[in-house]
């Protein structure tokens, strides 16, 4: 293998600086051009079979496109109302279901509480109100960052029309475009390179393409599976539960927490229909983790779930909505980078 140069060292760092700043300079405009490589990410598989079988690239480009547009368009038109009318009417009954709660389970709590001297209680109230302080605010932060980071400058028109020229014109030139990227790979170290960008491509292509399956796939049987049930608002929940599913554990928590509770105010002690909905997420967790995830993500992917959950948070805590786009490829990048540098320790004379 060829020895390290210093200068192309520091070369490649500035490069990779000057990498950094760009997008950090242009992130107010970046969302719209992002999103349409990642859509051509997701799409090109589908646009090259069609190449393989004769049509010509930008004419599979356009359907593949159309299609998949035609039914992000035709779920967001079903499920829209929907979501709008149940999330109106949610709100609307918070007020009574929080004097519901407080009227069945204020009177235990306080018997529980009864158990511990004066002190233990003060010391139990002020550290749940320091974390429900600590959530809220993080939670309230995070939603303004995306807000203010996104569509407080790129209003929702621009979006919806850069996002698929871009994702097009990037789907029917993606042989031009790689082929590009391949010819500035120093030639010394090409092999090499060419070998961690195919395993950063099959970590991104096994996560993000699996992982959108897994989420659709756990909406359905999460929403389905509260409505079945008779749990008010549970579909609306289980879609939710299943967008968030693309944060490892973040959908199971979120949909089991948020309809136990309303499942405790409606059903007001039938512990039967509450442990059936416990038991939709019960199913729904094991269905994800041994059979949906080894099968449609796959076990070589190299991202660890806590990995994940921090290059999320932080992608959104330091660029808002454009940060989760580009959270999970860096993630990848990062991580097989780390493993390239641990393998080479390991050959070097000073691990030896």
């Amino acid at each position: 293998m060829p020895t390290t140069n210093p200068f192309a060292l520091r070369f490649w760092l500035l490069i990779l600086a000057a990498l950094v700043a760009v997008l950090w300079l242009f992130k107010p405009v970046l969302l719209p051009f992002l999103a349409g490589l990642a859509i051509a990410y997701f799409l090109e598989p589908a646009v090259t079979a069609l190449e393989k079988r004769k049509v010509r690239r930008w004419i599979g480009a356009l359907t593949v496109l159309s299609a998949f547009l035609f039914i992000v368009a035709s779920i967001v038109l079903l499920v829209w109302p929907m979501l709008n009318h149940q999330i109106g009417a949610l709100i609307n009954s918070l007020p009574d279901y929080i004097a519901k709660i407080r009227e069945q389970y204020l009177p235990w709590a306080q018997d529980w509480l009864a158990r511990f001297s004066p002190e233990d209680v003060e010391k139990i109230r002020g550290a749940a109100e320091q974390s429900t302080g600590e959530a809220v605010d993080w939670v309230g932060h995070a939603v303004q960052h995306i807000v203010s980071g996104s569509f407080a400058l790129i209003d929702a028109v621009a979006l919806s029309i850069l996002t698929p020229v871009t994702a097009f014109h990037v789907l029917r030139d993606w042989h031009k475009l790689t082929k590009a990227v391949d010819q500035l790979i120093p030639r010394a170290h090409y092999a090499v390179i060419r070998q961690q960008m195919a395993e950063i491509d099959q970590t991104l292509s096994g996560f993000v393409r699996g992982q959108a399956i897994v989420c659709v796939i756990l909406g359905v049987v999460y929403s389905t599976g509260l409505a079945a049930n008779g749990l008010k608002y549970g579909a609306t929940v289980g879609i939710i539960a299943g967008i968030l599913t693309i944060i490892p554990y973040v959908g199971t928590v979120f949909g089991w927490v948020t309809s136990v509770i309303l499942a405790c105010v409606q059903f007001d002690g039938d512990w039967l229909r509450i442990g059936l909905v416990i038991a939709v997420f019960a199913v729904g967790h094991f269905f994800e983790a041994y059979v949906l995830t080894p099968k449609l993500v796959g076990h070589r992917v190299g991202l660890h779930p806590v990995w994940i959950l921090f290059a999320l948070i932080s992608g959104i805590k330091l660029m808002g909505f454009l940060g989760v786009l580009i959270a999970v490829p860096t993630a990848a990048v990062i991580g097989v980078l780390v493993r390239f540098g641990v393998r080479q320790y390991r050959s070097s004379e000073f691990y030896k």
